[in-house]
Parts: structure tokens; sequence; C-alpha cells
């Protein structure tokens, strides 16, 4: 790819002058209409060393409208950074629907940094490569705009340009050692790097190569680069990108949930005394767990009057409440409609030493979204692989993941709306909503089983909890969180 850069171009002081004034008009007019069509934009700053990175940085806030476009800078991760997935960092920065972010040292900085240092194996990298060709298909299938810019310098370019900066007291500093160093491994940067450019220029997220010897043929020809992609983005927006195959529904008429044995009871006495047994367990599994300095999250969903509450408070009452965060789901607010639908549940995650339980999650895109049509069915179809891609992530990481659904019928749900009306203090927890999804009955049964059958990984299984029982639940709830964990250990 680099073969193709055209080296040695230049743009002389009076033709730079001239063409920059409407150049920055185009950026800002693109800038404007790219708010109004709520489409974010990621300008990706990636390439050689001394090429004027930081410098077009601080070029574009010049150019644009700097109340609509954030810049970020990522260095070595910190060590709140460290204790979450690799990708966290970058997901809590992604710019919102209408806005530009600007991403230097972003999430191709450290694979290719890795690999060119021999720390990352071939294996090990190609992956990383796939995942992020993953993660960028899913933003463009959300919306979204890329514009990933390669800054190129020839080796003997690169030298060049740190002697001029070492020259200078002024610019000394922004040459280190490990610069130098790199500069002398640059044919292993070059041949890496390469490698990653053509895995990852795709046909939604292609990369640009500017060759960035000359500042001013440089400036021009990031912002002509801008100009290109966001208006070819604006006037042309790709049709949506054909779903999953629908699966038939089972030709017997079951269903996934129907396998679930809503006879089993626990007598009370045995419930008390298994009860402090598992929350024992529970406890001492997670300490474990705390001492490794890893995770869990614990995924409760459910029909409506299932139990999930009551469930989780059994479970957290054997943790130490600085340990774990119940985070309840409701609709998106307007800043996370803003964004793409897995981005709220990615700032959430735990740390090293934490757990974090969601009363109901990521899942609804494939559940409530489907069912109440609050998402296109290319949306709802697409989310299975991108939450499986999620919760690999997750694991890889070393975070426990347990995904429990609990299951009741319709008689005893029916009955337990009427308790609710009848106590006091339980009236909040059922509206017209719930009486609405009970009428959709149906529809959310068979939500459930692709639900279940597509996204039940080995490395994130759902378990079906049997919830008709109240007692009965609460303990297969804490033995199968129990069970994950010492598995995990």
């Amino acid at each position: 790819m680099f073969e193709t850069a055209e080296l040695g171009r230049t743009l002389d002081k009076a033709h730079y002058a001239k063409r920059v004034p409407a150049l920055r008009t185009e950026l800002l007019e693109l800038q404007e209409r790219a708010r109004e069509a709520r489409l974010p934009i990621f300008i990706l700053i990636n390439g050689v060393d001394g090429a004027g990175k930081g410098e077009t940085v601080n070029l574009l806030h010049e150019w644009m409208d700097p109340r609509y476009l954030s810049a970020y800078a990522f260095g070595a991760p910190s060590d709140e950074e460290r204790s979450r997935p690799a990708w966290w960092r970058y997901w809590r920065a992604l710019a919102p629907k209408g806005r530009i972010g600007v991403y230097f040292g972003n999430w191709y900085t450290e694979p290719i940094v890795g690999r060119a240092l021999r720390r990352l194996s071939k294996d090990a990298f190609d992956a990383e490569l796939t995942r992020i060709k993953s993660v960028e298909r899913a933003l463009v299938d959300d919306g979204a705009c890329f514009v990933k810019l390669w800054f190129h310098l020839s080796k003997k370019a690169q030298r060049d340009a740190y002697h001029e900066l070492r020259s200078s007291k002024r610019t000394r500093w922004r040459v280190t050692k490990e610069d130098l160093k790199n500069q002398r491994r640059y044919d292993r940067f070059r041949d890496v790097s390469e490698r990653a450019l053509r895995e990852t220029s795709t046909g939604f997220a292609p990369w640009t190569i500017i060759e960035a010897a000359d500042a001013r043929y440089r400036n021009v020809a990031v912002g002509d680069t801008i100009v290109a992609a966001v208006r070819e983005r604006l006037d042309h927006r790709p049709a949506a990108r054909p779903s999953a195959e629908q699966r038939p529904p089972p030709t017997d008429g079951r269903t996934i949930l129907d396998t679930v044995d809503n006879t089993q009871k626990v007598g009370d006495k045995r419930y008390q005394k298994r009860l402090e047994v598992l929350q024992g367990r529970l406890h001492t599994a997670f300490e474990e767990l705390k001492a490794q300095r890893r995770s869990a999250i614990a995924v409760f969903e459910g029909s409506d009057a299932a139990g999930k509450g009551g469930a989780i408070r059994r479970v957290t009452a054997a943790l130490d409440a600085r340990d774990y965060r119940v985070i309840p789901i409701a609709a998106p607010t307007d800043e996370e409609r803003a964004q793409h639908y897995l981005w709220r549940f990615w700032r959430h995650l735990p740390g090293a030493g934490r757990m974090s339980i969601y009363d109901r999650s990521w899942y609804g895109r494939v559940l409530v979204e489907r069912v109440e049509g609050f998402a296109r069915e290319e949306e709802w179809q697409r989310a299975y692989n991108e939450i499986n891609e999620f919760e690999e992530q997750l694991v890889r990481h070393g975070t426990v993941v347990a995904k429990l659904w609990l299951h009741i019928d319709q008689a005893e749900q029916l009955k337990r709306f009427k308790e609710r009306e009848q106590t006091s203090f339980k009236k909040f927890k059922i509206t017209k909503e719930d009486y609405r999804n009970r009428a959709k009955a149906g529809l959310y049964v068979h939500a459930v089983h692709d639900m279940v059958e597509r996204t039940s990984t080995d490395v994130a299984p759902w378990h079906l909890v049997a919830a008709c029982d109240k007692r009965f639940a609460r303990l297969d709830v804490l033995e199968h969180l129990c069970r994950r964990i010492e598995e995990a250990l």
C-alpha cells in the first residue's frame, strides 16, 4: 500500500493560501450538515512518528467548529483501564450522533506496536485486526462515518524530521529516546503497519494514506479526504445491510421455554438452610475472584413479575456492598440514544474485583425492541452477533459472565400482577405496560427462543430458571452464580 503513496508531493505557499479558505468553508458546511443529519464521524489519526499527526489534530480544531468536535489522545492504559476489557476506553470516547471524534493513538496503535516489538504473536495480531473490523462494521451499520488517515514518511524523511525537531530547543522535547529506538526499527514497523492497513481497509471504513513530508500538502490532503468521505456518506447513505437469515419457528410449536420445569418447589425449612449455605459459598467464591483481580457480570432477564428483584437481593446479601453495583435498565435517555445501543453497557462494566448486576440488559435489543418495533428487523437481527462478540471480549479479559432467564407461566404471572395491585408497597411495580406486554406473550416467547438459541455460547451460556416457586428460583440463581465463578477460578 505504501508504494502507492505519492512520495515527495509538495504544495507551494501561493496555491496553499488559495485552497485553504475554500477548504475550510467546505469542512464547516459539511460539519453542519452532519450535525443536522445526526451523523457521527470518527476521524482516526495514525501513521509514522514525526509525520505531523499532532499538528493535524490542532489544525482540525482551527479549521472546524470546535463546539462539535472532540479529540482523544490515547497513551498507555491507566490502572483503571487495564482493569477492564481493552475496548472499554474507546467505547466511552465514541462521538455521539451529529458530532466528530478525532482519535489520536487509537485502537490500531497497541496491536501494531505490540506486533512490531514482538510482544504480540501473529495469531493474536490477526485476531485483533478481525476484532477491529467487526467493531467498525457494527458502528458503520449503526450510521457512523469513518475517516481513517495514515500519515506516511519514508525512512529518510522521518530521520530528517527528527533531526529538524532536535536541532531546536523549542521542539527537542518532542523526540524521545523511544522514538529514536523505534526509528531504527522502521522497516519492521512498516511491514506490520502495511499488513494492518491491508487487512482493515474495508469498503465501509477504508484507509487513506497521506504523504506527510510537506506540511502544506499534508494539511490540504487531510481536509480533502475528510470532505470527500463525509460528503459521500451524507449524499449516499448506504442501504441497510442484509440481516442474518430468519430462522423458522420450531415445527412442533415448542420453544426452549417449554423445557423449563415450573413444577419444582422448595419447602421453607430447606429453603432457609440452603439459602445460608449458598450465600456463604457465593461470598467465598467472589472473594477469591477479587483476589485474582477479576470481575463478574450477572445478567437478569425474564418475564414481568418473574422475581428478578427478589433474586438479586438474595445475591447482594452475600456480597460486600462496596464490591457490587446493581444497574436497572430502563428506556434509553437522549444521551444514550445518540450512541450505538451497546455504548451504555460498555461504560458500566465493572473494574477488577467488582461485580455488575444488570436488571435487564443489552438483550433488550432482541426482546422488547424487536417485539415493540423500536428496532428495525436488520438492527435486531445483527444484534445477536454483536452481542456474542461483546460478551466474548468480556470473557477473554477474564470477566465471569452469568446470564439468567427467570421464567414463569401465564397463570402465575397474572396471579402476581393481582397480588401487586392489592399490596400498597408493591403497587408501583405494576403498570399498564405490564398488561400490554402480557397481551404480546406469544411474540415474546419466540423472541426469547431465538435469543437463547443464538446467544447461548460456550463462553457465556444462558441458564433458564424455573421461577413459579420464588424460593426454588432464588436458590437456583445462587447456585448457578457460584458454579460460574468456581468454574472460572
